[in-house]
């Protein structure tokens, strides 16, 4: 049993899936961007509209003004048939890229009621990847080609069901009689001659033995009989080339604001994550290129909090950090990278503790460094150093550690309430100690006073360098502050409860 991928009007849906909404309008290809290029493929909407093959820009507008023109993006196509490729792989390994637009799939060895489920969902995929698919079944290649040709192709996100497109031939003699001629792609000169013997379908050729269609059209008739009988088993050239999670797109028209480049970078994720299910990878880092209109680079590489290969959560850690990006020019190409490994297998510790959503967290981390900027968020870290207040902002664990256990002996003295900012003061000093304060909501004459205490450390790095004295004072009227002397002058640091 052989299993037919076939996309309708392959290179005009590859250049329009790139476009958000360029599906549900009438379009058509052209052949070149000069004023004599003519229609070489349309869809459906354009069809209705009464658009025809070879008409030429001004015909075709005349009939449909809302028509969009395209012409062939070949780095389009080649990131179609790699999606296409993708999803063909998630039927069986043995896999040929019989042309554009179509891939053939070995499943001999199985049964039709088994494999139909993933055929439907593989056909639903690219659909909703923007690529309309049909498929056919049947024993040999040719013969599902021509199954999967015989049905229209579903709309992309519109409701449709799936099961109409997958077409399973059981008899191939039945399914063949009435099948036009053209399918088995004569030559125009035999095509006439045949026409000339009144033969138009392909039973009515068939119906000659081929013995008598040899005798009068020689090697090229027996070509065209053995198509027509719906071909013979063949062995597949079988793909052979490894995941990159790497491609590169130029666009063909430049890309100004952010919408149009989240929705194909959407659907770049979208293959990726299919391939790494597939391979049962996930992804560590993501990293992005964008080529701009005058030839600058904007580099943004990404490491994900916690591996995945899900797609909604690589494209939203990466709309996250595009939110904030501002470039000096329009976008026109890009250039996406995924590194892989695989899956972690741990079991984690019965009294682990970690984040419930290592994504989200991240994401939400994201956006405050947008508004505060990045090296002002993290988990403040002390340093080795005798310095007050030295600290360091360090990213937060994804596994929070478990707690310290007590001193085994514990700090004794009067807690510190620091203020924050510490408070500037007024010193009257006698006799080298502090009598008398005066500050902010806080004034008196000290009762009582112990120090100086003196530090001082950096003293190697003239921008870092600290000196600073302190002393504890009580006051007559109540209250024990620790009051500090720096460069800057006497400030009260906090007080003790």
């Amino acid at each position: 049993m052989f299993v037919v991928l076939h996309i309708a009007d392959f290179s005009l849906n590859a250049v329009l899936r790139l476009e958000s909404g360029a599906l549900q309008r009438p379009a058509a290809l052209f052949s070149g961007q000069n004023k004599k290029s003519l229609v070489i493929a349309l869809n459906p909407l354009a069809q209705r509209s009464g658009v025809l093959l070879g008409m030429t820009a001004p015909q075709a507008v005349a009939r449909c003004r809302q028509l969009v023109i395209r012409t062939p993006h070949t780095p389009a196509e080649q990131e179609a048939q790699e999606t296409l490729k993708v999803v063909a792989m998630t039927l069986s390994p043995s896999v040929e890229e019989t042309e554009k637009g179509v891939c053939t799939v070995d499943l001999r060895g199985t049964t039709v009621e088994r494999t139909r489920p993933a055929i439907l969902a593989a056909v639903e995929k690219l659909s909703g990847l923007g690529l309309p698919t049909t498929s056919g079944i049947a024993e040999t290649p040719l013969l599902a080609l021509y199954a999967a040709r015989s049905v229209a192709a579903p709309v992309p996100e519109q409701d449709h069901e799936w099961a109409r497109a997958v077409v399973e031939v059981r008899d191939g003699a039945a399914f063949l009689e009435d099948l036009p001629l053209s399918v088995a792609s004569p030559s125009e000169k035999i095509a006439h001659l045949l026409s000339q013997w009144g033969l138009k379908t392909l039973g009515d050729l068939t119906a000659i033995s081929c013995e008598e269609v040899v005798r009068r059209l020689g090697s090229e008739g027996l070509a065209l009989w053995q198509r027509a009988a719906g071909g013979q088993l063949r062995p597949l050239h079988v793909v052979t080339t490894s995941p990159t999670f790497s491609t590169k797109t130029e666009f063909e028209h430049e890309i100004e604001t952010l919408e149009p480049l989240l929705f194909i970078l959407k659907r770049l994720l979208s293959r990726f994550s299919i391939e790494l299910q597939a391979a049962q990878l996930v992804a560590t880092d993501i990293a992005l290129t964008l080529t701009l209109e005058n030839e600058a680079q904007c580099d943004l590489t990404l490491r994900l909090p916690e591996a995945t290969a899900d797609e909604a959560i690589l494209f939203r850690a990466l709309h996250t950090q595009l939110d904030v990006l501002r470039t000096e020019s329009c976008i026109c190409a890009l250039s996406l990278t995924l590194t892989p490994q695989r899956a972690p297998v741990r079991q984690p510790g019965f009294f682990e503790t970690g984040l419930r959503d290592p994504h989200a967290f991240a994401e939400t981390l994201a956006r405050i460094a947008g508004i505060v900027g990045g090296e002002r968020i993290g988990t403040p870290v002390r340093l080795e150093t005798h310095r007050p207040d030295a600290i360091q902002l360090q990213p937060p664990p994804a596994v929070i550690p478990p707690p310290v256990p007590p001193a085994l002996h514990p700090i004794i003295g009067l807690p510190l309430r620091r203020f924050r900012p510490s408070k500037p003061v007024n010193v009257e000093f006698t006799q080298d100690l502090p009598s008398f304060v005066w500050a902010d909501g806080i004034q008196g004459e000290i009762l009582h006073a112990e120090g100086p205490w003196h530090s001082n450390g950096d003293w190697w790095e003239q921008e870092r360098s600290w000196k600073r004295t302190e002393w504890d004072v009580e006051l007559l009227n109540g209250g024990i502050y620790r009051l500090m002397e720096t460069e800057r002058g006497y400030f009260l640091d906090g007080m003790y409860d």
